[in-house]
């Protein structure tokens, strides 16, 4: 079972994704209302997966991974971007900013779960480690 925590400032969608991810997976989650909160939340609670808005105001998605990979203890957290501000196909944004992958908005419930699976096995990623 993961972890995920979610990163968003839109409060109907951090519930939508919390009940999306707990009901059909069955894995828990966490919630954070801004970068700020995520960077400390993802410290304190490890989770094994971010799923991270790129749009919000203060600190945005890119600014909050940045800072997420460069403190040792969040380094190697995977990272899935939740938006539909970056265009999908866009490899560079793969390498560039070292994340599993983007999952557009609006969701549905079901495949957002099976889009996360998908990323998650794609790299081999099992329980706080990728093989």
């Amino acid at each position: 079972m993961y972890t995920v925590l979610i990163i968003d400032d839109d409060f109907s969608i951090r519930i939508a994704t919390q009940a999306s991810i707990e009901i059909v997976a069955g894995w828990k989650t966490l919630l954070a209302a801004s970068g700020a909160e995520g960077l400390t939340i993802a410290q304190a609670e490890s989770p094994d997966v971010i799923l991270l808005d790129v749009m919000m105001p203060e600190m945005d998605g890119v600014t909050t991974l940045r800072h997420l990979r460069s403190h040792p203890a969040t380094r190697s957290i995977p990272v899935i971007l939740f938006t539909s501000a970056i265009p999908e196909s866009d490899p560079r944004v793969f390498s560039e900013l070292s994340i599993l992958g983007i999952i557009s908005k609006p969701f549905d419930a079901t495949e957002l779960v099976e889009q996360m699976q998908a990323l998650l096995q794609e790299k081999k990623y099992s329980g706080g480690q990728f093989a």
